[in-house]
């Protein structure tokens, strides 16, 4: 089929193996078809199923660039929203572990929204909205993680800027009690390890953050350390 010249026979035949699910079929004839078909009434159809036939190969970055571009080039098409949510669709599938690089994630994010802003009425709105949750809370894992690291390493300085950002990022976060908590003692630890100018400044930063950390987190399962920190810097602050 490949190297038949009858190009209507090649469409029919290339929608026949995608109809069976033999995608590299599909796929070959379909790309070998693009160039042909292009500004006819053919080329929508063809870019259309051999998209769709790279995705199901599992070749998820080219689809996703393919489903994009097929927006761009047939935004008046019935498939048009369709090939919007999977181009988000894929970046989502080659989203890492929050261990790894979240380029994928973030794209997945933007996209998704991106697809909520222009088809505001769709029906796969709720299913954008759970992905995006999804989405954002492995980043807010991976910055939890890289926060914590910080502060186990002994870097304060970094450890107070990461917490103050982290809960700025994601106010409603599970991880808001403990970050608190993590701001106080870095504070406190940085008051112990600083000359006598920049002490007192330091020690300010950690009573001044268990007073709002109580008032957020009255019944919190960390209140005793924090309190033992409150302590520590009011006798300290006296001396």
């Amino acid at each position: 089929m490949l190297k038949s010249s009858d190009y209507e026979l090649k469409l029919t035949k290339a929608k026949e193996y995608f109809d069976k699910g033999h995608f590299i079929k599909s796929s070959q004839l379909y790309q070998e078809l693009i160039p042909v078909v292009k500004g006819t009434d053919k080329a929508e159809e063809v870019y259309y199923y051999y998209t769709w036939s790279e995705y199901y190969l599992g070749d998820y970055i080219l689809s996703q660039y393919h489903f994009k571009n097929f927006t761009r080039q047939f935004p008046a098409s019935s498939h048009a929203e369709e090939c919007y949510y999977m181009n988000a669709h894929c970046y989502f599938l080659t989203s890492s572990n929050y261990r790894l690089d979240q380029t994928s994630t973030k794209n997945a994010i933007k996209e998704f929204q991106s697809f909520v802003d222009t088809y505001p009425e769709s029906l796969r709105i709720d299913s954008c909205n759970h992905t995006i949750d999804k989405l954002r809370s492995k980043l807010e894992r991976k910055d939890y993680e890289i926060t914590r690291q910080y502060f186990k390493l002994d870097d304060w300085k970094a450890a107070i800027v990461a917490t103050k950002n982290f809960m700025k990022e994601y106010p409603s976060s599970e991880y808001n009690e403990e970050m608190f908590l993590m701001l106080i003692d870095s504070y406190y630890l940085l008051a112990l390890n600083s000359v006598s100018a920049k002490k007192g400044e330091r020690l300010d930063g950690a009573i001044e953050n268990y007073v709002k950390f109580v008032d957020l987190y009255p019944k919190s399962s960390y209140l005793s350390r924090a309190e033992s920190i409150y302590t520590s810097c009011i006798k300290i602050k006296e001396k």
